[in-house]
């Protein structure tokens, strides 16, 4: 199936073509006709499955037909993202696409972490996309750099995470300053049932496309759980990068804390592995670097909080691995899709000790696949499972109680189930 047979302008097709899809994937070809018809959508589909060409695409149709009516462009579509890492790989994506329109849309890209002016001068005159995460937005609100009463079009890329305790409060921030009346586009790899309560309430008579069941849309990541004791998992990371120098290329690795990313990455360095840490104290022009000289192979290993596991395309990295257990199943879904993207094939160990196990049997059962248990030799686990089983869904790793964060995302699904979708903070 061509693009051209989905309602796109011949153009936009061949930025697609361009882009190295040489079809339309399963997600794209289920949105992009409801988009153009002005829809409202809710899209999920598994990560590396072209989900952002799958909104871009219709959208810069959609503006290039209606062009701004005035030298001074009101906002007429924003991309809300979790991440300053994602926001500008999509506005990079939305820049790629529009080259091939015969009109030049402003497409202005504004993450924190770095000055405010640079933004604010973008804006003079306006913009046609503004693609931003949501603390950087309501700061150029407030210093009267932009307005939103004119937005025809709002896209969550990442919705679930956006949905989440830690944006909620800005999301409806933003919101509230909002035409009532616009086109909604939900995206992302996982709608946890609170999350899909929380977003439907926004949608009106939605398309609601999920291709992650059907044949063919499942990545090909090879999945492997090792059991080691906690205290030799840097040990057995090290010899699993020297046992594998020849064929993996760049690894990412997951840590749970900016300390364990720091102290992993200056141990391999240390014994002579091109490793680096990646999180969020980091400065953003260092992460920006950091992601760039990964992508061309500089770096053998970046060693990640999940900062880096929503969003980030790598192309054709060939494995990650789970050092510490993600807090919930969601997180390890949004980790291994780092892997196996775009048809390519993956790997993605985890590593298991006996205080994790029942957590990551949770994430075998919230998933529907079981993973083999492993052994690697002179590396045999010698812990002693805990005594005490931990309920909290944190899996041990921040500890056997639940923390403050953990307490208020379970009122938030409950609240949500109970009261229909209404949003806890």
């Amino acid at each position: 199936m061509p693009f051209d047979t989905l309602g796109l302008t011949p153009a936009l097709a061949q930025a697609a073509a361009a882009s190295g899809f040489a079809a339309p994937t399963a997600i794209q070809a289920a949105a992009i006709p409801a988009i153009l018809q002005g829809r409202d959508l809710r899209g999920s589909a598994q990560t590396g499955s072209g989900k952002t060409a799958a909104f871009s695409l219709p959208l810069l149709q959609r503006l290039a037909a209606e062009p701004a009516s005035s030298a001074s462009r009101r906002l007429r579509a924003l991309v809300l993202v979790p991440t300053r890492e994602l926001a500008a790989q999509v506005g990079e994506t939305l820049e790629d696409f529009a080259r091939h329109l015969p009109e030049r849309l402003k497409i202005v890209v504004a993450v924190g972490g770095i000055s405010i002016n640079p933004q604010m001068m973008r804006l003079r005159g306006g913009a046609d996309i503004v693609v931003a995460t949501p603390g950087r937005l309501l700061d150029l609100v407030e210093h009267n750099a932009l307005a939103l009463d004119a937005v025809s079009t709002l896209v969550l890329d990442e919705a679930d995470r956006l949905f989440d305790l830690g944006f909620a409060e800005e999301l409806q921030r933003i919101l509230a300053l909002l035409p009532a009346r616009r086109q909604n586009l939900l995206f992302s790899a996982t709608f946890p049932i609170a999350i899909q309560a929380l977003a439907d309430d926004m949608l009106h008579d939605p398309a609601l496309v999920d291709v992650q069941g059907e044949p063919g849309t499942r990545p090909d990541i090879v999945q492997r759980a090792i059991e080691v004791d906690a205290a030799r998992r840097t040990q057995l990371l090290r010899q699993l990068l020297k046992d594998n120098e020849g064929t993996w290329d760049r690894v990412l690795v997951f840590v749970a804390t900016q300390h364990a990313a720091q102290t992993v990455a200056e141990k391999l360095y240390r014994n002579g592995i091109y490793a680096v840490p990646f999180h969020g104290d980091i400065a953003q022009g260092t992460r920006r670097d950091i992601l760039a000289q990964f992508k061309q192979s500089r770096w053998d290993v970046v060693i990640a909080t999940d900062l880096a596991a929503r969003g980030l395309d790598i192309a054709q990295l060939p494995v990650v691995i789970n050092y510490d257990l993600p807090r919930s199943p969601t997180d390890y879904i949004h980790r291994i899709g780092r892997t196996g993207r775009a048809g390519a094939s993956g790997l993605a160990i985890s590593f298991v000790s006996p205080a994790t196990e029942a957590h990551f049997r949770l994430i075998e059962k919230r998933q529907g696949q079981r993973v083999p248990r492993e052994r690697i030799a002179g590396f045999e686990p010698t812990e002693a499972a805990p005594a005490v089983v931990d309920t909290s869904g944190n899996g041990g790793i921040k500890g056997a109680r639940p923390s403050k964060k953990d307490k208020l995302r379970a009122a938030a699904a409950l609240a949500a189930q109970a009261g229909g979708g209404e949003d806890a903070d």
